[in-house]
This record gives structure tokens, sequence and C-alpha cells, in this order.
């Protein structure tokens, strides 16, 4: 089950009767600029549908994850210029300086991935999420893995992404995290527990 957004931005990716793995029915639904959630329970095709938003989306995409084995010989901070090298001039450095302050990264950026905790991993991806300036942001449950004070970093930039008029931001997540409770919210894709 589905709920279309009920925001009134601009329309940044429409869905319509899209197979989803883990789910029944076709899924509909409309991502707008702000924040939306993706709910559901274990094996109900949360990661599955960001990859299939990824694969059909049209415009800029952020839907990277660090944590790919893929990744591991990767040196940080490469792993961090790669992705801004692709993002051809959207990239927001000074966002990036912050986060990689706040999320206490800097004496993890001269390291190779796999040298990386998994939370640490988590946070490079986090970092390039927000600096990216992607209009469509996918997180695959981004709290997993963090520490109390990389969580509320993160519950500070997602509180903002749900004020964002221009980048749609969407959380795969089991429920939406208590952090985010008075978070307006541009839309909630249902896909039950």
């Amino acid at each position: 089950m589905t709920m279309a957004s009920p925001g009134t931005g601009a329309v940044l990716f429409e869905a319509r009767d899209l197979p989803c793995p883990g789910q029944v029915a076709p899924l509909s639904f409309t991502l707008r600029p702000g924040l939306t959630l993706v709910r559901g329970g274990e094996g109900r095709g949360k990661t599955a549908l960001l990859a299939l938003i990824a694969e059909s989306a049209t415009l800029s995409v952020w839907h990277e994850q660090p944590a790919d084995a893929v990744h591991d010989q990767t040196v940080a901070r490469a792993w961090l210029d790669e992705r801004r090298g692709a993002a051809t001039g959207c990239w927001n450095e000074a966002l990036q300086a912050a986060l990689i302050e706040a999320f206490a990264l800097a004496e993890h950026l001269d390291k190779p991935l796999f040298m990386l905790s998994a939370g640490s991993r988590r946070k490079l991806g986090l970092v390039g999420a927000a600096a990216s300036g992607a209009r469509l942001t996918l997180l695959d449950v981004p709290y997993a893995a963090l520490d109390g004070r990389s969580a509320r970093v993160l519950s500070e930039l997602l509180l903002d992404a749900a004020e964002d008029e221009a980048r749609a931001w969407v959380l795969a997540d089991y429920a939406l995290p208590a952090a985010l409770e008075d978070a307006p919210l541009a839309g909630v894709i249902e896909l039950n527990d």
C-alpha cells in the first residue's frame, strides 16, 4: 500500500504501477522536494525500491553505498573526491567540511574503506549525500551503526531536508525515527510489515 505525496512542490519523480520485490501490488507514488519516508518491515522491499527509483530517475540521484565491498580498497578521501567530480558543479564544499567535522571523520579520510567501521562508512556516505546537491537523495536505513552524536547530526540534517524546496530526500526505514516525529513530511510510502 502506498500513499502519494501530499506536498504541493514540483514533482521530481513519479511512479505508476512500479513492480517492487516484496510487494504484492505495484506501487504508485510521487516524490516532491522535502523528506519522504519509505516505511516497511524486514524483507518488504525498501532497498529494492530505492534501487528501482535510482535506476528510473531522469534527474541527478544520490544512491551511493560506501559499505559495498567494491569500495574496500578505495581511500575515503578519494571516494569523496570521485563523487565530487561526478557532481558537475553542484557539490557543496562548505557542507562537506562541516559534516566531516560534525561526524568526526577527519582522522579517517586517509584510510582505505575496509579499515573503517560500518558507522564510519555510513557517515562518509551521508557526507556525500548532503554535499552532492543531487535533486533526489536516497538513504537506506541511514541511522544503522551510528553512534548517538552522529545520529543527532543526521537528525539535524534530515530536519533541514524536510524543509528543502529544491531537493527530494527519501528515507527508507522500519519506522520514522523519533527525532523526526515533528518533521513535515513531503510524503509517506507504506510497504507494510
